[in-house]
């Protein structure tokens, strides 16, 4: 289990909650975002972690937005942690960038397709903070476990998986549900990324997506009893500067949510 704050994430305890918008696009859609996935979260009595990336150094385009730069964007990433009292969540993408997202983010987030960088796992784990490894699409559930031994080896066994689905041929992403229970084998809590699973990886000059799926995936992974589950979260998802396909409208959280619950809490009574 890992202990952050006053949230507990594993071992049993309630599904967490990790959401916000894809990137930090401005400071007034990140905090009215997070004001509103606060207040639903709160009605429902679900544990909460904001989550947007600082900075996107994985577009498909050339000319895709990528940031405000390092030091606005975090700064309204702290706005938001300080305003609504709620634990943050970036990514990082470089081992420069680690001790300056560490110094807001209370979760690090390692994407996918550097799950492999050994350098950039131990600079995440020698900062102390939880560190979040997404799986890569093109990697096996079992071979996580090398992911965890890199950061375990700085003495820091705050670590959580993220399954976002797989490669399957081009353009498309399938999730395999088994992979959910081998990495909780491996014995740290693990996350389900249900936006990002349903995208369409490079579709023409961007990645494509089909939301439509968002909701019975997030279903199934929380009857398997996931820790905890990621949604990128948008008000506005078809104006959206970052993954517009595949974002999560923010009017249909709620509703999603109560499902969720529902379904958590009858697993976990089990």
């Amino acid at each position: 289990m890992i202990k952050l704050n006053d949230i507990n994430i594993g071992s049993g305890n309630p599904l967490v909650l990790i959401a916000g918008p894809c990137v930090i696009e401005n400071e007034e859609i990140t905090l009215s975002t997070a004001e509103k996935i606060k207040e639903v979260t709160t009605e429902l009595s679900i544990p909460f972690v904001f989550k947007s990336s600082f900075k996107k150094a994985n577009r498909t385009n050339v000319n895709s937005f990528i940031g405000l730069g390092n030091e606005e964007a975090l700064g309204i990433l702290n706005k938001a942690k300080e305003n609504f009292s709620v634990p943050v969540l970036t990514d990082v993408h470089t081992n420069e960038e680690v001790a300056e997202a560490a110094s807001v983010a209370d979760i690090l987030q390692i994407p996918a397709f550097l799950c492999r960088q050994t350098d950039l796992l131990v600079e995440a784990g020698k900062s102390g903070k939880v560190v979040n490894v997404k799986k890569g699409q093109f990697l096996a559930p079992e071979d996580m476990k090398h992911a965890v031994e890199k950061i375990v080896s700085t003495g820091n066994e705050k670590v959580i998986l993220t399954e976002r689905g797989t490669t399957f041929g081009y353009h498309n992403l399938v999730v395999d549900m088994r992979s959910l229970v081998i990495m909780k084998n491996i014995g740290y809590p693990v996350v389900m990324d249900a936006t990002h699973s349903v995208q369409m990886p490079s579709s023409g000059n961007e990645t494509g997506g089909n939301p439509e799926f968002i909701l019975p995936l997030a279903k199934a992974a929380t009857a398997i009893g996931i820790d905890a589950l990621f949604l990128e979260v948008h008000p506005d998802p078809e104006n959206a500067l970052s993954d517009k396909a595949s974002q999560l409208k923010l009017e249909n959280l709620r509703e999603l949510l109560i499902q969720i619950k529902d379904i958590d809490q009858l697993v976990k009574k089990k």
